[in-house]
């Protein structure tokens, strides 16, 4: 089966079964392999020059876990033949426990990619969260389009750019976003209450949800106490 993506390109999945109390249910499109992933969520992501604006405003792939997401990104990076602009950090982290809260050492970003904010710069439209896209890089300045809203470009001038890479982001950060197409990699298991409800509830579609699982199965972790 196919079905025509925003990004021009057509993707196959085949349909898969979720089992529930009291029947079954579709929940989702169930992946073999990351790169099958990759593919049905960012089609042709290697020619990143041709995408548009909403191609990645309304794409995401989501996971657990800070480190899968980075296997993701390096992952998709490693497809894109475009020239990366590689911008060093200033600062350390002191607590080697707290370096997630931080952008990394270094950022490796290029035209075209999608990042996302690590910190609050000017509420309510730039917050910790906000997905942006890269339109043009200098050596001091990352000039950046708000995905969430208006076309309003800005510029930072910081020791250290608060923006990573978010071709992929964790499943906590993407609360309150809606996707039309999102991957979802549970090669590491969800860990938190509600965490699979989020990631599910993400698409407006359900075969629009593609998900990567070891055995076609998930663990949904709920706290009794909290409902």
């Amino acid at each position: 089966m196919q079905e025509r993506s925003c990004c021009g390109a057509p993707r196959r999945y085949r349909p898969a079964v979720g089992r529930r109390s009291g029947g079954a249910q579709n929940l989702c499109v169930f992946i073999d392999n990351i790169q099958d992933l990759v593919n049905n969520v960012y089609p042709d992501i290697h020619n990143i020059s041709c995408k548009t604006i909403s191609c990645f405003k309304e794409r995401a792939i989501l996971s657990p876990t800070n480190e899968q997401v980075d296997k993701v990104k390096n992952l998709i990076l490693a497809k894109i033949d475009t020239p990366t602009q590689i911008y060093y950090s200033v600062d350390t982290v002191l607590n080697s426990e707290e370096a997630v809260h931080f952008p990394t050492e270094f950022l490796n970003s290029l035209i075209g990619c999608p990042v996302i904010l690590l910190r609050n710069l000017n509420p309510p439209k730039l917050c910790n969260g906000t997905r942006l896209l890269v339109k043009s890089l200098k050596t001091f300045i990352i000039v950046c389009t708000i995905l969430t809203g208006c076309d309003l470009p800005f510029q930072f001038k910081r020791l250290q750019f608060p923006v990573k890479i978010s071709f992929a982001m964790t499943i906590n950060k993407s609360q309150g976003q809606t996707f039309n197409v999102a991957g979802l990699d549970l090669s590491v298991e969800c860990f938190s209450h509600g965490q699979l409800y989020v990631a599910l509830s993400r698409v407006t579609s359900k075969q629009n949800m593609f998900v990567l699982s070891n055995d076609k199965k998930a663990v949904n972790v709920v706290y009794k106490d909290i409902l």
